[in-house]
């Protein structure tokens, strides 16, 4: 009797964690998909980089779609919850579009291989590991918290061996939240106890989490990896 409810706790998380996965995939998907189709128009991409203040608001609008989804998940229904996250998928591939700018396509894509082998093994890893990430996830937002001030430092100092030291960090600090997020949303299934549209709702703000994750490792691996094609 135990065996068939450990097995059926088992098969429900499992269950879980492919939702998560199967909407986050979706939304890398439709964001790249923009990214590239905007970098194609060329005109639309090169005016955010010659206006930085609509880059400025279309980050805003994004931070206020992340904000609305996290902190009101429970008061919207779930298919509000999806046209957010698509949402801001698609408005995040937008911006993302400035990296074709930037950077080749060959490394851009040998980037985004890397990345998705280190996210992988890191979502296995916290998936699997019976060690406690609790601590280490609040250590790591701290962390998370100062590089995002040193960054912002940086943007007036324009220092090269400050940026790399940040971006370093960067990799390392979104990696382990890979592991430490994941095991938290394993961890949060296995103890909730929603109805099947809270925990839709729930996989959806997981696949958000994991998402985020999953672009700032990429995008601080690509400032290692990138050929820019200025060089």
């Amino acid at each position: 009797m135990f065996q068939d409810q450990g097995y059926a706790v088992q098969t429900t998380n499992v269950s879980f964690m492919h939702r998560v996965y199967a909407w986050m995939s979706g939304a890398l998907f439709l964001t790249a998909a923009v990214a590239w189709y905007t970098a194609q128009s060329g005109a639309f991409a090169a005016y955010i980089l010659q206006h930085p203040f609509v880059l400025f608001g279309i980050f805003i609008a994004q931070l206020a779609l992340v904000v609305i989804l996290s902190g009101l998940v429970n008061k919207i229904n779930y298919p509000t919850a999806i046209a957010l996250f698509i949402t801001y998928a698609a408005s995040l591939g937008v911006t993302l579009s400035v990296i074709f700018q930037v950077y080749t396509e060959s490394s851009i894509a040998a980037t985004f291989i890397v990345a998705a082998g280190m996210f992988g093994g890191m979502a296995l890893y916290g998936y699997f590991t019976r060690t406690d990430l609790t601590q280490l996830h609040s250590i790591l937002i701290m962390i998370l918290l100062g590089l995002i001030i040193a960054s912002l430092v940086n943007l007036w100092l324009k220092n090269s061996v400050f940026d790399t030291i940040i971006s370093g960090i960067g990799v390392l600090l979104f990696a382990l939240l890979t592991a430490a997020d994941t095991q938290k949303l394993k961890r949060l299934e296995q103890v909730m106890q929603f109805d099947q549209e809270g925990k839709r709702k729930v996989a959806i703000i997981g696949a958000l989490t994991l998402y985020l994750d999953f672009i700032n490792l990429f995008l601080y691996l690509l400032r290692f990896m990138g050929n820019r094609k200025n060089q």
